[in-house]
C-alpha cells in the first residue's frame, strides 16, 4: 500500500476500463481501433476467469457487470436518461465487481474486496507492455515450399 490508495476488486477495474476503451476505440483510426478493441476485450478475461474458477455462470455475471459499468460511465459523461440517473443515485456502479460467494455483482468497496492501486497499475502496465511487444513482431517466418521434400507433408512425417 505504498501509495495509500485502493481500488475495488472482483474485476471492477478491468470492466470499467473495458467499457471506457470500447467507447474510446470508436474515436480513433481503423488500425488503432482494432488494437484498442482487442485489448478492451482481453481485459474481460479477468472477471470471466474469476467467475469460471468459482464455478459460476461467467456469461451472465460479466454481462451484469458490463451493464452496470456502462451505466456508470454514461452518467459520468452526461448521456444517461432520467430513469438511469435515479437508479444510479442509489448505487455506486463504478465500484461494482463480482461477489463469487453469492454469485452476483456487488459494490466491492462496501463488501471490503479491495486491491492496492499501485499493484493494479503495475499489472496493467505489464499487460500493455506485453501487448506492445507482441504487436512489434511484424514478420512471419514461413518455410519456402520449394525446400520441402517430395513426400514431405510439412509435419515431419
Amino acid at each position: 500500500l505504498e501509495s495509500g490508495s485502493i481500488v475495488p476488486g472482483g474485476g471492477a477495474v478491468e470492466t470499467a476500463l473495458h467499457i471506457y476503451l470500447e467507447e474510446f476505440a470508436g474515436t480513433v483510426g481503423s488500425r488503432e481501433q482494432l488494437a484498442i478493441g482487442e485489448f478492451a476485450q482481453a481485459l474481460l478475461i479477468i472477471p470471466k476467469t474469476l467467475a469460471v474458477n468459482a464455478a459460476k455462470d461467467s456469461s451472465e455475471l460479466v454481462a451484469q457487470l458490463r451493464s452496470r459499468h456502462a451505466l456508470s460511465q454514461r452518467i459520468k459523461d452526461g448521456d444517461a436518461n432520467e430513469d438511469e440517473k435515479s437508479i444510479a443515485k442509489k448505487k455506486n456502479y463504478k465500484n461494482y465487481g463480482l461477489d463469487l460467494t453469492k454469485g452476483k455483482v456487488v459494490d466491492e468497496i462496501k463488501a471490503g474486496v479491495l486491491e492496492p492501486s499501485m499493484s493494479k497499475i503495475r499489472q496493467l502496465k505489464s499487460a500493455v507492455e506485453a501487448c506492445i511487444s507482441i504487436m512489434r513482431i511484424d514478420t512471419m517466418i514461413k518455410l519456402d515450399p520449394e525446400q520441402r521434400g517430395e513426400g514431405d507433408d510439412g509435419h515431419g512425417h
